[in-house]
């Protein structure tokens, strides 16, 4: 389905990418420590709803 060449520009590209945006984070970790500071809640609580929804919708299966 793919040629080498797709698969080794993929591959380049990914740890490309994954360099890039760990230099990118790395420079502005301190800020985003300051700015986001909290942020972890808000993911649990989104994190939390979708489970209740998920325990609603097998109730309901039921």
């Amino acid at each position: 389905m793919f040629t080498t060449g797709q698969w080794t520009f993929a591959a380049f590209f990914f740890v490309a990418f994954i360099i890039a945006t760990y230099f990118a984070y790395g420079k502005d970790k301190a800020l985003h420590q300051k700015v986001y500071k909290g942020s972890y809640k808000i993911l649990l609580a989104f994190l939390l709803f979708i489970a209740l929804l998920f325990v609603i919708k097998v109730m309901m299966k039921h």
